[in-house]
């Protein structure tokens, strides 16, 4: 009898023992439970993490974060304790202690808060990553940045991070890469099955907001190009119409001597040429006209294409209130 209480004792001793170790074991699923206990996500939340395609474990690692999307600009930037340095449209706080959406209203940026959810949720599932396994994928990160990626928009976003955010450069990449890539190397391709079911259709929505921005740049850029080029032809013609006035100015001056002299014969010798030469003058001028009338034109299309992209960073820019909505 005695035997067996001892053996009962030890057995207590040995349970009471695991308990801090299974705790500590389980300390994230208990977090995550008392986090989503009386936890319902609204439907605006439900439709991001749907059209994002994300997994039940992104999803879940979404919600425990409790997303919210917000519309007010200075609200957004408080509770992501943003300063006025920088355009933020979304923001993680570590340890699953929340994520914040900024609610762009522009139509014309549809997308831009699917990428954003999809982007912000990527940073919490890097934060619940181990030891062990975040060494794994930031090799896969640094390997893929070193050696294949080739798109110079995204290595100009990642250099932007090296100066605001250049201890979590790694970790950025998890999320830009994940979300804005469309081919990368098959290790981080199946890694990211965990997260997204379909992670193109997460490209697919970065494409067509960035387009908005590029394809407006690039019109700036071509526009720009036409317009110092029809600037250099309007200058040139304006040296030869002024080449050639003087050139009139002395003949009609040397016509008008002869007229005067009664020279008849060489007035009349010389007229049909200064004619012509009339005539190529006022064709040079109303080329001038049609040129300069082209530049004014094209000044008008470049005002307007700058004053849309103005538009499309004021409705992204929560440094700046109320929004522009189209």
């Amino acid at each position: 009898m005695k035997a067996f209480k001892r053996v009962i004792s030890v057995l207590l001793f040995l349970a009471l023992l695991a308990v801090p170790f299974v705790v500590w074991w389980k300390a994230q699923a208990l977090t995550d439970w008392w986090q989503l206990r009386n936890y319902t996500p609204p439907a605006a939340v439900v439709s991001l993490a749907s059209q994002d395609t994300m997994t039940s474990y992104a999803r879940h690692v979404f919600y425990v974060n409790h997303p919210d999307i917000e519309s007010d600009a200075s609200q957004f930037r408080t509770d992501c304790n943003e300063s006025e340095k920088a355009i933020v449209l979304g923001c993680y706080h570590s340890n699953q202690d929340g994520i914040f959406i900024y609610d762009v209203q522009d139509q014309r940026l549809a997308g831009v808060e699917q990428v954003t959810a999809a982007h912000e949720m990527l940073h919490a599932a890097y934060d619940r990553l181990s030891g062990s396994d975040k060494n794994r994928i930031d090799g896969m990160l640094q390997s893929y940045y070193n050696n294949g990626l080739n798109d110079q928009r995204i290595k100009d976003e990642i250099n932007s991070y090296k100066q605001t955010e250049p201890n979590d450069l790694v970790n950025e990449m998890h999320s830009i890469f994940g979300t804005e890539v469309a081919n990368l190397p098959s290790g981080l391709q199946t890694y990211y099955q965990k997260y997204f079911s379909n992670r193109q259709a997460i490209v697919d929505f970065a494409d067509s907001y960035q387009d908005e921005f590029t394809s407006r740049e690039n019109q700036m850029r071509a526009l720009a190009g036409e317009l110092a080029q029809t600037k250099s032809q309007i200058e040139a013609e304006e040296q030869s119409l002024k080449g050639q006035l003087a050139q009139l100015n002395a003949d009609r001056a040397n016509l008008d001597s002869q007229r005067s002299s009664g020279n008849a014969s060489a007035y009349n010798s010389q007229i049909a040429t200064f004619n012509r030469e009339v005539d190529s003058y006022n064709s040079g001028v109303a080329q001038l006209k049609s040129d300069i009338n082209e530049y004014n034109q094209l000044v008008d299309q470049y005002n307007s294409v700058a004053k849309e992209l103005a538009s499309l960073q004021q409705s992204i820019d929560t440094r700046l209130t109320p929004q522009t909505t189209q």
